[in-house]
């Protein structure tokens, strides 16, 4: 895509986006064009970073518009039992997380505005993270060779992708990955930890023992509202200059597992796929947090269950519900079943 029609997409999405965020963020977006990377002028707002050293080429990381902890994430997380929850809609859509006992919903109308939540469930330090340009819910053990991280965004993105960064090196990491790709840190990799993303419905009927997330400032940010309005029927993704999937749109979401991936549509006719020991099932009843401006009215886009059947039964798989672009960039070498 020619240079000015990317600054004109940023423009329309800055000014979409614009109606919900702040007016230095719209603009900000509106003037990120995307352009050759250069270390030396990240350095004033990056003293600790190490940026000798980087495992990826700077020029695919873009500004996204903010600045560092532009978009904060959240540090010292507030919940509430379920049955003291009555503001999400039933199709909302949710993270869940299971630790041994221990369970914990994070609603995406709260993380779509933070994107990271520093967590301690059952003992193990986490992050949850969600990146709405990637749609991508991932959760994070925050132990490394017997440190606790904490993370922090970056206002930087790579192939669309949120890059965040820990605190304690300020090292950067690709949150589709898990992976540190610039500065101290490099190389080093999250362990990833199984989880869901899931209807608030769902999540309530079969944990009506929980805690859920809940701002701790609601009158913070329009909780519950969609900045990215009509982002997933969009003919290319946002900030995004690699290649894009053969045969099937760039924004069609995928069930990723690994090196294989498959079409949220094929899973979706079928109702049930297995692939050696694996087993994914598709049920209607989740809203798409990324079509109408109310998370709670966008259209229904389903569950999406990944189990691994073991000599036990089956336990959750862990697994990815992203876009077919995403896929493709961080796995050019995956298969991908339509």
């Amino acid at each position: 895509m020619p240079g000015s029609r990317k600054m004109e997409k940023m423009a329309r999405r800055a000014r979409c986006i614009g109606l919900l965020l702040p007016m230095a963020f719209a603009l900000a977006l509106a003037s990120a064009a995307p352009s050759s990377a250069d270390p030396d002028r990240w350095r004033w707002e990056w003293p600790v970073t190490d940026f000798t050293r980087h495992s990826i080429p700077y020029d695919e990381i873009l500004s996204g518009g903010p600045p560092k902890e532009g978009i904060p994430a959240i540090n010292d997380p507030r919940f509430e039992p379920v049955s003291k929850i009555t503001n999400l809609g039933e199709q909302e859509p949710v993270i869940t997380l299971r630790i041994g006992e221990e369970v914990r919903a994070y609603p995406l109308r709260v993380l779509t505005w933070h994107e990271i939540a520093n967590d301690t469930l059952a003992g193990v330090p986490v992050a949850v993270t969600y990146c709405p340009l990637c749609n991508a819910a991932l959760v994070f053990d925050r132990r490394l060779d017997g440190k606790v991280l904490d993370f922090g965004t970056t206002g930087k993105l790579r192939h669309s992708d949120l890059v965040m960064y820990d605190r304690q090196t300020e090292s950067w990491w690709q949150q589709f990955t898990g992976e540190a790709i610039v500065g101290e840190l490099t190389g080093k990799k999250l362990k990833m930890l199984p989880s869901r993303l899931e209807a608030w419905g769902r999540f309530r009927d079969r944990y009506p023992e929980a805690e859920v997330l809940v701002p701790n400032d609601p009158n913070r940010r329009r909780y519950g509202a969609n900045p990215y309005v009509g982002y997933d029927s969009e003919p290319f993704p946002f900030l995004y200059k690699g290649e894009v999937p053969e045969g099937i749109e760039p924004l069609a979401r995928v069930i990723v597992v690994g090196s294989q991936a498959w079409s949220l549509d094929l899973l979706r006719r079928k109702g049930r796929l297995t692939s050696g020991e694996l087993v994914l099932t598709w049920e209607p009843g989740q809203n798409s947090a990324l079509d109408t401006r109310a998370i709670s009215e966008g259209r229904d886009v389903g569950n999406v269950i990944v189990e691994r059947v073991t000599a036990d039964g089956r336990e959750d798989a862990l697994h990815h519900v992203t876009f077919a672009f995403v896929f493709h960039a961080f796995q050019p070498d995956g298969t991908l079943y339509r």
